[in-house]
């Protein structure tokens, strides 16, 4: 069993590994591969104050008049390139997942970059990643191939667990064994030393890959949470985005500001989402404070620290699969997890294909020694 579901399955779980691994560092590689965001060049200058949020919105409406819609401005934090997402564009409206994409220039306040979801390298890949550029389709492939990876996972397992009293001969690597063994001992502590990683990898891609079947069976335990419907009246001009963020803040003390998401209609309500010490995730947090934009009445709000179990799940599953959730050791261990089955794809293949060789020729030389 554990034979063909590597050889059928193997290639794409190499695969899956291969660009995961490069999507954990996917916001430092699309700066590296775009020097105009290179952050020195965006700094504000020492002694000069930094420009306000709102003219960051203001810069968007005035270099995109047609896009009306909601501005969702990611907050980053390193000093450089403003990125900022524009989630309705009618360009690629037929599209589940492809919103415009906007870096804007802190200092110079213009914009530097645009590009669609899946134009840029990074957003390609991530694509092709999660969905095999098949859109939802290719996202509930995925998933199905996932849960067959966990199969391929529990099966080496099985394969492997010792009898009782040779644990340390099932755990030693045999240097003076044949080559064919020794790529067996490879293959097989490749497979141990990653398996706990590989399985939380797996497991929470699988997860993502089925996000409303994720949903339907975690709600049946424990419920999640709906965003409230909001509506503002609308009256005279908005006030400044940044004494929104001040009122949200105020909410939740001492919380980070992550994302900054505009109305997406006059009367609809501007969410300011923060993250505070504990949440999973810093780039994507779920503390939320929506407000009325012309009052700056505090309309709804989410405590991320204060979800239902069924939330917590689903709050984790991103930041662990990414590595996110360990800081800079679980982006590294993210990676290292993609890389394993690389090698248990290589080793496995290149065994069985050596056993498939000594087999032909041992039959070779055993029809050969057959009396005529």
């Amino acid at each position: 069993m554990h034979l063909w579901l590597g050889l059928l399955i193997g290639a794409l779980f190499a695969f899956a590994g291969l660009t995961g691994s490069i999507l954990v560092f996917y916001p430092e590689i699309d700066a590296a591969l775009n020097p105009a965001l290179n952050p020195a060049l965006h700094a504000v200058p020492d002694g000069e104050r930094a420009p306000s949020w709102q003219a960051i919105v203001d810069t968007l409406h005035r270099e995109h008049p047609t896009r009306t819609g909601a501005w969702r401005i990611e907050v980053t934090g390193d000093g450089g390139a403003v990125p900022v997402r524009y989630y309705q564009p009618r360009e690629t409206a037929g599209h589940d997942f492809a919103p415009f994409l906007v870096w804007v220039d802190p200092v110079r306040l213009t914009t530097i970059r645009t590009g669609f979801w899946g134009d840029t390298v990074v957003t390609w890949i991530y694509d092709l990643h999660y969905r095999l550029l098949l859109e939802k389709p290719g996202g509930v492939v995925m998933g199905i191939a996932g849960i067959v990876m966990l199969g391929l996972i529990a099966s080496g397992i099985w394969a492997w667990w010792p009898r009782p009293g040779s644990w340390w001969r099932a755990l030693r690597f045999k240097h003076d064994a044949a080559p064919l063994r020794r790529l067996y001992d490879w293959h097989k502590l490749i497979g141990l030393g990653g398996a706990l990683l590989v399985l939380v990898v797996t497991a929470t891609g699988v997860m993502l890959d089925l996000p409303d079947q994720t949903r339907f069976v975690i709600a049946r335990a424990s419920p999640l949470y709906r965003t409230p419907p909001l509506a503002v009246v609308a009256r005279g001009a908005p006030l400044a985005i940044d004494r929104l963020v001040a009122i949200a803040e105020h909410v939740f003390p001492g919380a980070a500001l992550a994302w900054i998401e505009t109305p997406a209609s006059r009367t609809g309500a501007t969410r300011i989402n923060l993250a505070q010490d504990g949440e999973p995730s810093r780039r994507f947090p779920r503390t939320n404070v929506w407000l009325d934009p012309y009052t700056g009445a505090v309309l709804a709000t989410r405590d991320g620290l204060a979800d239902t179990g069924g939330d917590v799940v689903m709050n984790w599953l991103h930041p662990l699969h990414g590595g996110e959730a360990l800081g800079l050791t679980g982006r590294i261990l993210a990676f290292v997890a993609g890389l394993v089955p690389i090698a248990l794809f290589a080793t496995g293949v290149l065994r069985w294909h050596r056993r498939r060789q000594r087999r032909a020729s041992q039959r070779t030389i055993g029809t050969r020694d057959e009396p005529r």
